[in-house]
């Protein structure tokens, strides 16, 4: 593809499980009712059993996720997960409804670009740590992870992987899916454009029918002006750089949100003391650099990879002060949402931090302090931090590193106003939870910007369990746009249609 201009029907941005799962799908992969099945959803099994001939794509997603409930706000996202994973937050352990069929003439093609090998981000984490989702939960259609994992991994006691294992997982199912002629590694996009939008093309379609349902103008320049033009490079084993363009009809987005780290914005947050990356701590614990200090480390923030600091802290005897903003009986804290006996480590961590409220308790961690309702004013250039809790009270507390671990954003630089026209709030950066990109949630189609699609982190999906039902959606929509193009051309009988 380097230095040349390539025409696709598809280009998907993102070599993650988002994309891969969608890679999946367009190469013809069908999911049908399997003919043993029975779900433990009886609404749901007597609808499946009404089109029982037909593939899930060719079904009425919406009708199918009626009534569902699950951890997605995103329906059709709900739905997938259910036919793979029944009454999974339940604690079963039932077997999916569906089975594979490879149905060649359903290809679509596409293209998938990614900086490494598939599997994305989890090829950057660190590779011993357990992740949060069981390893079942990590998998993807067509290849239970248990199967695959036989043989390969060192601890078996545990139901959770390690990343480095769901990594190894990802860039085996390209390949033994034999979906890998169509994914691009090294390759790193610097815009996408329109370069034939007119004015009136930036005009938002928000009715629910409108995404799937239109047909395109089947003259060609009509459809160039649809087409998205992607320019990027790839990187040679040399370092060396060569730039590529590629045009396509439809994009979809499927970046994750690993990029850019959240930052607190206040005064000396650059401050060279202050880091935004649990990776650059651990390398300071494992060079020395924090070993016999008196001052403490400050770790900001009451998520899981502020956790994994804390961890990491405590386990190399390393004192720590711990700022996060909640309540300890906040319900949405997510140590509240973790199954004790799964996640021993993080309850441990959430225990450390109520510690604090009892002075009978206090004396468990000497080294350990926590600061609920907490929230940091400004980092001073003598390693000073100021916090300051809710009830109003100022707090200075002298630090020997302060790490910021209050999430990240996906780092969209390469659209247009970096995608903020995207959002459900308009003009602000797209965030997981708080503006994630605006979708028809039966078709993933951006409700601002025709021909583009978002799927995973980006549209609040962070749990690979429920991502794949962005996968499921686009597959549909864009096949019931072919269908219809494709009926057009035979009325017409022109030769002038999009194919």
């Amino acid at each position: 593809m380097a230095g040349n201009t390539v025409t696709c029907a598809f280009s998907i941005p993102g070599n993650g499980p988002s994309g891969i799962c969608l890679s999946y799908l367009l190469s013809g992969y069908r999911p049908y009712l399997s003919p043993e099945a029975l779900h433990p959803n009886p609404i749901l099994h007597s609808k499946l059993e009404e089109a029982r001939h037909l593939s899930i794509p060719e079904q009425d997603l919406e009708y199918l996720s009626e009534g569902l409930e699950g951890r997605s706000s995103n329906p059709v996202a709900v739905l997938f997960d259910t036919l793979l994973h029944p009454n999974a937050d339940f604690g079963y352990d039932y077997p999916s409804v569906l089975q594979w069929k490879l149905e060649q003439e359903h290809y679509i093609p596409h293209i998938v670009l990614g900086k490494g090998p598939p599997g994305g981000a989890w090829h950057d984490m660190e590779g011993s740590i357990l992740t949060l989702s069981l390893g079942d939960w990590m998998e993807l259609p067509g290849l239970k992870f248990k199967d695959w994992a036989m043989g390969k991994r060192r601890n078996i006691k545990s139901d959770r992987a390690t990343p480095a294992e769901v990594a190894s997982y990802y860039k085996h199912y390209v390949k033994l899916m034999g979906i890998q002629r169509n994914f691009i590694d090294n390759t790193y996009i610097t815009s996408v454009v329109r370069p034939y939008r007119e004015s009136n093309d930036s005009v938002s379609h928000d009715s629910e029918d409108v995404p799937c349902e239109k047909t395109h103008i089947d003259k060609e320049n009509e459809v160039l002006k649809k087409n998205w033009e992607i320019h990027g490079y790839r990187r040679a084993a040399d370092g060396a750089h060569q730039p590529f363009c590629l045009f396509a009809e439809n994009l979809v987005l499927a970046t994750g949100t690993f990029d850019a780290p959240a930052r607190l914005e206040v005064h000396g947050e650059n401050l060279s003391y202050v880091s935004h990356s649990i990776a650059e701590f651990e390398e300071a614990v494992g060079k020395g650099m924090l070993s016999g200090v008196v001052d403490p480390v400050l770790i900001v923030g009451a998520g899981l990879t502020a956790a994994d600091a804390v961890l990491c802290a405590h386990n190399n005897n390393i004192p720590v002060i711990h700022a996060f903003r909640r309540r300890l009986n906040d319900p949405s804290l997510i140590f509240k949402q973790l199954p004790k006996k799964l996640y021993p480590e993080y309850h441990k961590v959430y225990h450390m931090m109520c510690t604090q409220v009892s002075s009978a308790a206090s004396n468990l961690y000497p080294s350990y302090t926590s600061y609920p309702e907490h929230c940091v004013l400004s980092f001073k250039p003598d390693m000073k931090c100021v916090l300051q809790s809710t009830s109003g009270p100022k707090k200075v507390v002298k630090v020997s590193m302060a790490l910021v671990l209050i999430g990240s954003h996906p780092n969209l630089f390469f659209l247009k106003e970096q995608g903020r026209g995207l959002g459900s709030h308009h003009n602000q950066p797209i965030t997981c939870k708080g503006n994630p990109v605006k979708i028809d949630p039966y078709t993933y189609e951006s409700c601002k910007e025709p021909n583009l699609f978002a799927l995973g982190p980006l549209v609040g999906d962070n749990f690979i369990r429920f991502l794949k039902g962005g996968a499921l959606a686009i597959t549909r929509c864009l096949e019931l746009r072919q269908k219809k193009t494709r009926h057009r051309i035979v009325e017409s009988g022109s030769e002038d249609g999009v194919s």
